[in-house]
């Protein structure tokens, strides 16, 4: 602990200084960057199973989805000026104030009485979180690219991981003893714990030296610049259409498994904590082979195992071999096979997309978020949108967010600077 007393300066030198090679970041910052960007979907998913008492109490039908609708767009608003406020004042600041009005608009989300109040301060707590997103990626650019930086980036997803699945669980106790407000009570502890701590330990990666003073209108001119990059371009979409495939087993998997296959809730609990133990497993092989094997290797044998996982899947549901009267494990194989084939694709990707964006990396980390975002939330609705039952809406999301990973792992450049 004598480090944390060290001037700011000083913390920030021993930070990179551990990344030199052989080296490992402080678990501390590890287990710090990785609650910070876990605050999207730790406030997305614990409501969730609040949404029906929400109904009932705000008198509305429809209530909670339009809480979610504008939690989405204060994430997306709130990354894109995230980024440039990281670029321009660096990290901390930014992050300080970020989570600070998260956890005050949570507060007002716990102390609401209509639908009006709740819409707007999830809104607010949506755009102040947003920070949690964008910030730690950019500083995983600050202090390491190429396959130190992918190491990290694996690192983050041990803890980013684990929060999705654990999430609806902890709002379904919150609500066995309390009222859903009492979720958003949950919510303002995180914020109150992600400040203090923020304040206390985190240094500031972006010397002032390398800050950018933009009015606004470079800003956005900066944003075109950065989208017209093919190496930025082309390695977002595939982080994009990644979290597509994600997003869609999240929203396709209660059905498949509840509805169709019959699970009950405590199996269908274990088989959401076995996939998510491969996506972690497999971020963490990424990490200790990144030296060895390479960054683009390992990537594209994420995308062939992806690939592999998705055409078993797809084949033995068009051939009504996976359902209910065969055993439930040619649904889960295939399924694990695609959670953990993320784990390779997603760190490697996001160091390629930021790996040319050294003085910018704010900016770049939030357009990356908000198309990683913005892809990964449609799944949802194209699901809702195919006319059949079954297993089939879930196959065809997956493949559908596959044959996005193809074609954006096509348009890659040949060579990029992380590589």
């Amino acid at each position: 602990m004598a480090s944390l007393t060290l001037p700011r300066s000083s913390r920030a030198e021993r930070v990179r200084d551990s990344l030199a090679p052989g080296g490992a970041l402080p678990v501390w910052l590890i287990i710090l960057l990785g609650a910070l960007s876990a605050v999207g979907p730790l406030s997305t998913d614990m409501y969730l199973p609040a949404f029906p008492t929400i109904d009932a109490q705000m008198g509305a039908a429809g209530s909670a989805q339009i809480t979610l609708a504008a939690w989405f767009a204060g994430l997306a608003f709130g990354q894109f000026s995230q980024g440039p406020m990281s670029d321009r004042f660096g990290r901390r600041v930014p992050l300080l104030l970020g989570m600070s009005l998260y956890t005050l608009a949570s507060i007002g989300c716990a102390l609401s009485h209509t639908v009006v109040e709740l819409v707007v301060c999830r809104f607010l707590a949506a755009f102040g979180g947003s920070s949690g997103m964008v910030i730690p990626r950019a500083i995983v650019r600050d202090i390491a690219t190429g396959s130190q930086g992918s190491r990290l980036m694996s690192q983050l997803m041990l803890v980013l991981g684990v929060v999705p699945i654990l999430a609806p669980t902890l709002g379904g106790l919150v609500l066995t003893v309390a009222s859903w407000r009492w979720i958003f009570w949950v919510a303002t502890l995180y914020g109150v714990l992600a400040v203090a701590l923020v304040a206390w330990t985190l240094p500031d990666t972006l010397p002032a030296a390398n800050r950018l003073r933009l009015p606004p209108i470079e800003v956005l001119g900066r944003y075109g610049t950065i989208l017209r990059e093919r190496a930025f371009l082309s390695n977002a979409c595939l982080c994009g259409f990644a979290t597509f495939v994600i997003f869609g087993y999240l929203s396709g998997a209660p059905v498949a498994f509840e509805r169709v296959l019959h699970f009950s809730p405590p199996q269908f609990g274990m088989l959401f904590g076995v996939n998510a133990f491969f996506y972690i497993l497999a971020s963490q092989v990424n990490a200790h082979l990144v030296h060895r094997v390479g960054m683009l290797r390992l990537l594209r044998f994420g995308i062939g195992l992806l690939t592999l996982g998705v055409l078993l899947f797809l084949v033995l549901v068009l051939t009504h071999v996976a359902g209910p009267d065969h055993p439930a494990i040619l649904v889960a194989a295939p399924i694990g096979m695609i959670m953990a084939s993320l784990g390779f694709i997603s760190p490697n990707g996001i160091v390629f997309a930021l790996a040319s964006h050294a003085r910018h990396a704010g900016s770049a980390s939030a357009l990356l978020g908000t198309l990683q975002f913005g892809l990964g939330s449609v799944s949802g609705l194209v699901i809702e949108m195919i006319p059949v039952s079954g297993l089939l809406p879930m196959a065809g999301v997956l493949a559908i967010g596959t044959a996005g990973v193809l074609a954006s792992a096509a348009s890659r450049p040949r060579a990029t600077p992380a590589a």
